[in-house]
């Protein structure tokens, strides 16, 4: 059994930067397909980043892209959602998730559907004001 837990989150004003954090533990391989979510009260939850197996390929969705970086260390087991220039629409819990078997196109192809993804985090709060 996989299990995530986020930390890195917080209160910031609009235009400052969060560093999130993505630890692994459990059974995880080079097939894992890792992504970041958010959900804001309301609203439905949207997949913001993922990163190939072994870290050779990233996505960012068009809302982030520019301002959102994601990043692997591998030996630590560990994925990171950088956030630059944020926005009070950035404003949500984040998540992070996990599935198998997915590489390159089929690891970001599935964040348009968060039921792709088996694992879950428990969440982290990012709050942005103007």
């Amino acid at each position: 059994q996989v299990q995530l837990v986020e930390s890195g989150g917080g209160s910031v004003q609009a235009g400052g930067s969060l560093r999130l954090s993505c630890a692994a533990s459990g059974y995880t391989d080079r097939t894992t397909c890792m992504g970041w979510f958010r959900q804001a009260p309301g609203k439905e939850r949207e997949g913001v980043a993922a990163i190939y197996p072994g870290g050779s390929g990233t996505y960012s969705a068009d809302s982030v892209k520019g301002r959102f970086t994601i990043s692997q260390d591998n030996a630590k087991n560990t994925v990171y959602l950088q956030m630059n220039s944020l926005k009070p629409e950035d404003t949500a819990m984040y998540y992070c998730a996990a599935t198998w078997g997915l590489y390159g196109a089929y690891c970001y192809r599935a964040l348009a559907n968060p039921t792709n993804f088996n694992y879950w985090g428990q969440g982290t709060q990012v709050t942005v004001s103007s």
